[in-house]
Parts: C-alpha cells; structure tokens; sequence
C-alpha cells in the first residue's frame, strides 16, 4: 500500500489554498491542501509498523512552531506547479529531517525539500505565467501552528487519508 507524511495548516489557509486548488489542481479532490514532510512510498506491513514506532519517537522532541505563508512561488521550469511559500522554512525543514532518518531515511530523494502548499499543477506553462503573473501581486499573511503530523494511505479510489496521526510533544 502507499504511504506519505504530511502536516496540515490550519483551516483558513486550507480554505484559500482550495480556492485556488478548486480549479488549478487535478489533485483537488483526493487530499485537502497540505505540506508533504515525506513522499509517498509503498510500504510492507512490517515497513508499516517500523514507520510508526520511528513516528512516535521523533514526535516526543518535536514541538509544535508556527508557519507564515508570505508568497506565492513556482518550480517553473522543473515542474508546472505554483505554490504558497513559506517567510522561514527552518522549522519544517528540521521536521523533514528528523522524520525522515533512521528507518525513513529517502536516500535517492528527487527534488531537495522545498516545503510548501500547492495551489496549481499540471498547467500548461501559459496558464501557470498566467496565474502567477496575477497571484505574486498579491501580499500574503497567512499562519498556521503545525502540531501534528499524519501517517497517509491511498485509498483504491486514488484519495488519500490518514491512517494516524501524531502530536508534536516536544
């Protein structure tokens, strides 16, 4: 089964996120706005069970810290995907690494971690200038308190939901 981590900001930041998500991600409807901290992988069992004890113990020294969304970026021309952008990303960049060590350690990682939510994928390179060209006018204040982070499952119907979640108890 596949498997992914992620943190969810808090509803008014998802709520923007949708309205633009509505219609500039396919994505839209198998999981609501949210940061990736590990991608999908699958996943034994026994990899389950392995992912859940290493969760829960990095999860004890791992406290909950705020996220500021001050910007609108793209990954253009690697990917066609805009994305609200984090002012500071030294706090979710420490929750990736710790997340991902030991038994979750990505040794062949595709892209360097640049934690954010996406707004848009999958455009073509018009629209996405298009949309960006209209959003980075725009001044961004948007915080969210990460205190949790999710264990995710694909469901046969391609959505994703969680399968357990864990509260930063640092």
């Amino acid at each position: 089964m596949l498997y992914g981590i992620a943190v969810f900001p808090e509803k008014h930041v998802q709520d923007i996120a949708g309205s633009w998500r509505l219609r500039h991600d396919p994505h839209f409807c198998f999981i609501p706005a949210h940061m990736t901290v590990r991608e999908q992988e699958e996943w034994s069992d026994e990899q389950l069970q392995i992912a859940i004890a290493h969760l829960e113990q990095v999860t004890t020294s791992l406290p909950p810290f705020s996220v500021l969304f001050n910007r609108v970026s793209t990954f253009y021309p690697v990917n066609h995907v805009l994305y609200l952008a984090l002012q500071d990303t030294t706090p979710m960049q420490k929750l990736h690494e710790a997340v991902c060590s030991g038994p979750l350690t990505n040794h062949e990682p595709k892209y360097v971690y640049t934690p954010h939510v996406t707004i848009g994928q999958n455009m073509s390179a018009d629209e996405l200038h298009d949309l960006y060209g209209n959003l980075r006018m725009n001044s961004f204040n948007l915080t969210s308190v990460i205190d949790r982070l999710h264990l995710l499952y694909q469901t046969e119907n391609g959505s994703w939901t969680a399968y357990q979640s864990f509260v930063l108890r640092g």
